[in-house]
């Protein structure tokens, strides 16, 4: 029996124990009550709640501009809808950053007004500080290393992450420092699988990839771009398991069809 099929709810207990019987862990984000539902229904283990609700709900072209009252309006409708999955909600760019005690107020806010069991920050060494201060205060945290869309200023393109000897030292501090400051577990965005194969084999923490490779303990994808609704979007590490995108044209054109013709509502369909 696996680790997942005998959790009545999934725990960062949970969590730990499926790294240390090297059972895969999945992840999808989700953003309203309706695809919430679905996915615990379905037995995802993780949902994470995240700032690209910015990106796929909102039409913006980061996540920067996403605030944290968003975040906890769309958090607190995942919540309602889940009741086995382990609900993670990211805290948004500028809600963390420099200052511990905000982050701790902010982190706050999201445990105490959603429900969730949890947030994700993005950052190394730079936000040691923070997290430290929210673990120590009892809120698990999501740690976010490689391709970190908050800081795509910074970046300037969102291009592979520690491709080179330099880079992937870096991020091996930035990992370190994250294990030692008591995050459960680390995202792993677009880096090289040799890298993440060698942050995973070596940390007691699980690590969930997405464009890691699969040597990651699980794996995490937009909800959006996994059933094909984002249109133009196929990075190389996109799996898409539907194309709703055309399912929903389609759907909709038959309404318009069917509506135009006088075919909607039959006999069967009125009072």
């Amino acid at each position: 029996m696996s680790v997942h099929n005998e959790a009545k709810r999934i725990t960062t207990a949970v969590i730990a124990e499926m790294k240390q019987s090297g059972e895969k862990i999945t992840m999808l984000t989700g953003y309203d009550y309706s695809t919430a539902r679905i996915l615990d229904q379905a037995g995802i283990e993780m949902i994470l709640v995240g700032d690209s609700a910015a990106n796929v709900f909102a039409g913006y072209d980061t996540t920067l501009p996403i605030t944290l009252d968003q975040m906890i309006y769309h958090a607190s409708a995942v919540v309602r809808a889940v009741k086995r999955a382990m609900v993670i909600v990211d805290l948004p760019f500028g809600t963390y950053q420099g200052d511990p005690n905000k982050a701790l107020e902010s982190a706050i806010r999201v445990m105490k007004e959603t429900g969730a069991q949890g947030i994700k920050v993005e950052g190394g060494v730079e936000i040691k500080d923070a997290v430290e201060k929210i673990t120590q205060a009892g809120i698990p945290v999501v740690g976010h290393l490689g391709l970190t869309p908050q800081s795509i200023n910074q970046f300037g393109n969102f291009g592979l992450r520690a491709s080179n000897d330099g880079e992937a030292h870096v991020l091996h501090q930035n990992f370190a420092a994250l294990i030692e400051a008591g995050c459960f577990a680390v995202v792993l965005e677009k880096i090289p699988a040799k890298v993440a194969q060698e942050l995973t084999n070596h940390a007691r923490i699980p690590t969930i990839g997405i464009g890691a490779g699969a040597y990651c303990d699980g794996q995490v994808l937009v909800v959006n771009d996994m059933l094909g609704l984002t249109e133009n979007f196929k990075p190389k590490f996109l799996r898409q398991y539907l194309n709703l995108h055309n399912e929903i044209t389609n759907a909709v054109r038959q309404y318009i069809m069917d509506v135009k013709n006088s075919s909607f509502p039959s006999e069967e369909e009125q009072y």
